[in-house]
């Protein structure tokens, strides 16, 4: 009865490892299957975190590259009426030296003219007097 006994004893302690083994093997399986899942979220939870900067940086880089956009813009439209402020300068300053000089070539020219004239006058002058002495 005493063998029969520690033999279901034995058999009991038997059975109980073995259960105990399955289920401290299904636990692990179950850890397993978890962490693979907590990876996965993980990875899923970083990658979409990864995009989001990556769009928040792309973001402010369109905006910074936009600001430099105008910013230039801004400058190239100064800088363009700056030159022609200048070019508008010049031209009426070409303008006035050659009205100048025009002018004076005119002066010149109506000298000459009024000094030929003049010689012309004296000219015809002095041959009516010859020609009134003639007669």
């Amino acid at each position: 009865h005493e063998r029969e006994h520690d033999r279901e004893i034995s058999e009991l302690a038997a059975k109980h490892a073995e259960e105990m083994e399955k289920l401290r093997a299904e636990l692990k399986e179950e850890q397993r299957h978890l962490l693979d899942e907590l990876q996965q979220q993980m990875a899923a939870t970083h990658r979409a975190e990864h995009e989001q900067a990556q769009l928040q940086s792309q973001t402010l880089h369109s905006l910074e590259l936009e600001a430099l956009r105008l910013t230039l813009n801004n400058m190239h439209t100064s800088q363009l009426e700056l030159t022609q402020s200048n070019l508008r300068k010049e031209k009426e300053t070409a303008l006035m030296e050659l009205r100048e000089m025009l002018n004076d070539k005119r002066a010149q020219e109506v000298a000459i003219l009024q000094s030929r004239h003049q010689q012309e006058w004296e000219k015809i002058k002095e041959q009516c007097l010859k020609e009134n002495e003639d007669l």
